[in-house]
């Protein structure tokens, strides 16, 4: 499965306590190399809440290079986790250059 970064994809997310999960949308945030390298992607997930919480990123239809989100969410920067590409439902669309940026740069906050 060709991956590339900066797409929003479906794939089961693990609740803190690892006990449950539940799918959703994720943004990869590892690079086009990595993902061709590695079985595994790395992600962050996105969210409907909309309530202010550090370390998120507002994301519409708005700023897509293309495909569709549901509704309004935010990308959840500060939840961070690796995923077998095998597990990835389907790619629903791809973030703008513009909008990956302000994702770094939050990401880079937490470091």
């Amino acid at each position: 499965m060709n991956l590339q970064q900066r797409e929003i994809i479906l794939t089961p997310f693990p609740f803190s306590n690892l006990e449950k999960e539940k799918v959703r949308p994720s943004l990869i945030i590892s690079n086009d190399l990595y993902n061709k390298k590695f079985d595994d992607i790395i992600v962050v997930p996105l969210t409907s809440n909309l309530k202010f919480r550090e370390y998120s990123i507002p994301v519409t239809n708005k700023d897509l290079d293309n495909g569709k989100i549901i509704t309004e969410s935010k990308i959840k920067v500060d939840k961070i986790f690796s995923i077998n590409k095998k597990l990835v439902r389907l790619t629903i669309g791809k973030v703008s250059n513009e909008k990956f940026q302000e994702v770094k740069q939050e990401f880079l906050k937490l470091i």
